[in-house]
């Protein structure tokens, strides 16, 4: 019985920071022929679906991650950090000429300009014979999976839902873009929603600058997912969940040295839906998704 099975992305991350990638005017200046030297240089595993298994593994939670490895030199790599940081590998699908990679670009402020490869994997829920394992999961995150169909998506979420396991759901800007009615009955499936600010905007079809988070915005622009939890992220200025026609705030923990933002809304996930998984409690769960969040941000890495 895992504690937690995350389904979603698994990425090797390359970092790249030095002096010689100039950074001017909120971007990185680098010549058409140039080649460049990187001071520091970073392998990492990322991807929402890892992120989520690693940093609720963290908090004590056995967990799993679903989702497609390459069969390739990188496999190993993924395998060997999958298992340092004690998470399962045994539910993934394993798929000749599949690759999913970033080369992340740092500056010395944590700022980050990312180049990112995957080869399209729509077949991630319908390929992997694993997902009836899924019924031995206490909870299940599914993450930002747009190219695997909203079909494919609410099957799984409704196989969780009729063995009352606790699902929490991420959506990306590409699947927040769609029209409502489109994304309603995944929506419906789901036990927590969690978006960052930006997200939700595209959600509901509103002007981000227009959305008055400190109100109850699910009962005013969502008012079909009121009996659900929905919490959205907003960086510096903290997040917020709504449930019940209640509005909960908590406020970003502050990092000590931000060296890289990659992967800080992920963190806060996990330490959310870890700690929700444990005692139930909103506050304490916010409070420890912004404290994991704030450890991330003060680290190279995503993990």
């Amino acid at each position: 019985m895992y504690d937690l099975i995350s389904i979603g992305n698994i990425s090797i991350d390359l970092y790249f920071k030095g002096d010689a990638l100039t950074f001017q005017n909120n971007r990185f200046q680098l010549a058409v022929g140039g080649k460049y030297f990187a001071d520091h240089f970073y392998t990492g595993i990322g991807g929402g679906g890892v992120n989520i298994a690693i940093g609720a593994s963290k908090f004590g939670l056995n967990t799993a991650v679903l989702g497609t490895v390459g069969e390739n030199p990188f496999k190993e790599i993924i395998n060997q950090m999958l298992d340092d940081h004690k998470v399962s590998s045994k539910l993934c699908h394993f798929e000749s000429n599949y690759y999913n990679l970033s080369s992340i670009f740092l500056t010395d402020k944590g700022e980050k300009t990312i180049v990112h490869y995957t080869t399209p994997h729509k077949n991630i829920l319908r390929k992997a014979s694993s997902i009836k394992h899924l019924v031995e999961a206490k909870a299940v995150f599914m993450g930002n999976l747009p190219d695997v169909s909203l079909t494919e998506r609410e099957i799984t979420l409704n196989l969780c839902k009729k063995n009352h396991i606790l699902t929490v759901l991420n959506l990306g800007v590409e699947d927040c873009r769609r029209p409502k009615h489109q994304l309603e009955n995944l929506l419906k499936k789901a036990d927590i929603l969690i978006l960052n600010g930006h997200e939700f905007a595209e959600l509901v079809k509103a002007q981000y600058k227009d959305i008055h988070f400190h109100e109850d915005v699910v009962e005013w622009y969502l008012p079909n997912l009121a009996d659900k939890m929905v919490v959205v992220t907003e960086g510096k200025t903290g997040s917020y969940a709504y449930n019940q026609h209640q509005v909960y705030h908590q406020d970003a923990e502050p990092a000590e040295k931000i060296l890289d933002s990659t992967g800080a809304g992920d963190a806060y996930a996990a330490g959310f839906i870890a700690e929700y998984s444990k005692s139930k409690s909103i506050e304490k769960s916010m409070e420890e998704g912004s404290k994991y969040a704030a450890k991330i941000l003060a680290k190279i890495g995503a993990n």
